[in-house]
C-alpha cells in the first residue's frame, strides 16, 4: 500500500525502531509512480454528533483522529503507529498502540466501536479477524459503526492505486485530507456486511454514497 496525506496502515503492532525503519523503507519502495495512481472525485462526508453511551473504541484512531475530535473523552483510540497517535489532535481519553486482529481488551468492554476510513488500509484477508475481535470486545447490544470507501474498477490495468480527496464536515469544523491506497477491486459495503453477519452482527442500517458507504451494525444478545 502507499500512504496518502496524513494517513497510515491501520493495523497496530508493537514494533521496534529498527523494524519501523524497515517498514517505512518498504513503504517508500512500494510508493506507486504518478502514472499508476487513479485520482478519485472528492468524497464528501457529513459526520453528525451521533449518540453513544459509554466508551467508544476507535480502530485506526491516529492521524486526523476524526472520531476523537467528534466524541472527545468517550474515545479510546487504537492505532498502529505511536507517532500517528501522538500527532492526532487532543480529545480521546486514551491512545493505545494495539493490533486490531488481537485486541487486548477484555470481552464485553465497549458499548460502541468505530472504524473510520481504516478498513481500506487493512489487508482483506484480515477483515474477518478484525470484525471478530470487535464483536468480542463489544457488550451485547453494542454498536459498530463503519465508514469506508467503495473501490472502483480499474479503468486502466496500469492504475494500481487510488487517491481519495476527502472533506469531512463535523459540527462546527471541516477537515480536508486525502487517503491513498492500493485498489482492491470489488471491495465495498457488501464485502463487509457478509463478514460482519458471519461474525455475529445484525445490520441496523446501510448508507451508500458516491465513493463511500456507512454501516451501523449491532451485536446480538
Amino acid at each position: 500500500m502507499f500512504i496518502g496525506k496524513s494517513r497510515k496502515p491501520a493495523l497496530a503492532v508493537g514494533i521496534s525502531g529498527v523494524l519501523l525503519a524497515s517498514a517505512l523503507a518498504l513503504a517508500a519502495q512500494e510508493r506507486p509512480k504518478p502514472e499508476e495512481i487513479l485520482r478519485h472525485a472528492k468524497l464528501e462526508v457529513v459526520l453528525p454528533d451521533f449518540p453513544a453511551e459509554g466508551l467508544i473504541m476507535d480502530i485506526g484512531g491516529g492521524g486526523e483522529g476524526v472520531i476523537g475530535q467528534l466524541k472527545g473523552k468517550q474515545v479510546v483510540a487504537v492505532d498502529l503507529s505511536k507517532r500517528e497517535l501522538e500527532e492526532a489532535p487532543g480529545g480521546p481519553l486514551l491512545k493505545i498502540v494495539m493490533d486490531a486482529r488481537d485486541l487486548k481488551f477484555l470481552d464485553k468492554t465497549f458499548d460502541t466501536a468505530t472504524v473510520f476510513f481504516t478498513f481500506m488500509y487493512i489487508a482483506p484477508d484480515d477483515h474477518a479477524k478484525v470484525l471478530q475481535e470487535i464483536h468480542r470486545v463489544l457488550r451485547p447490544g453494542g454498536r459498530l459503526l463503519i465508514w469506508d470507501v467503495v473501490f472502483p474498477s480499474k479503468p486502466d490495468p496500469n492504475k494500481l492505486s487510488v487517491m481519495y480527496p476527502l472533506r469531512v464536515q463535523l459540527p462546527g469544523k471541516t477537515i480536508n485530507t486525502g487517503y491513498g491506497v492500493r485498489i482492491v477491486e470489488g471491495q465495498g459495503a457488501d464485502h463487509f456486511l457478509e463478514l460482519a453477519q458471519a461474525a455475529g452482527f445484525d445490520v441496523v442500517s446501510r448508507k451508500d454514497e458516491a465513493g463511500w458507504f456507512h454501516l451501523e451494525l449491532k451485536k446480538t444478545g
